[in-house]
């Protein structure tokens, strides 16, 4: 059974700092793409990061870029979101998702069609 499994989420204060992470079985994890998503309530979905396979390429919203940072440990079949100076604008669901192909720096995230999803870890930021 494929599983992705998000944690971490939870009530942080405005400029605060919170790392969630995506833990997956039941495929073969090296051979995926790992994105991570967000939806605040009433809100569409945003594609907020992705990092490839295994050359290390790490794609980042605008929204995020340079508060936030991507890792994966493929020993551990697990993808990280470190994510600093939280603010209350990232307050949403965040979930995980595999996508079996080629990512890159540029493309936005919602254009991939995502294989596999977590069911959501919450976030929220008080300011």
């Amino acid at each position: 059974e494929v599983q992705l499994v998000e944690s971490g989420g939870g009530l942080v204060q405005a400029g605060g700092s919170l790392r969630l992470s995506c833990a997956a079985s039941g495929f073969t994890f090296d051979d995926y793409a790992i994105g991570w998503f967000r939806q605040a309530p009433g809100k569409e979905r945003e594609g907020v990061s992705c990092i490839s396979r295994s050359d290390g390429i790490t794609y980042y919203a605008d929204s995020v870029k340079g508060r936030f940072t991507i890792s994966r440990d493929n020993a551990k079949n697990t993808v990280y979101l470190q994510m600093n100076n939280l603010k209350s604008e990232d307050t949403a669901v965040y979930y995980c998702a595999a996508y079996l192909g080629i990512v890159d720096a540029r493309t936005p995230l919602n254009d991939y069609g995502m294989d596999y999803w977590g069911k959501g870890t919450l976030v929220t930021v008080s300011s």
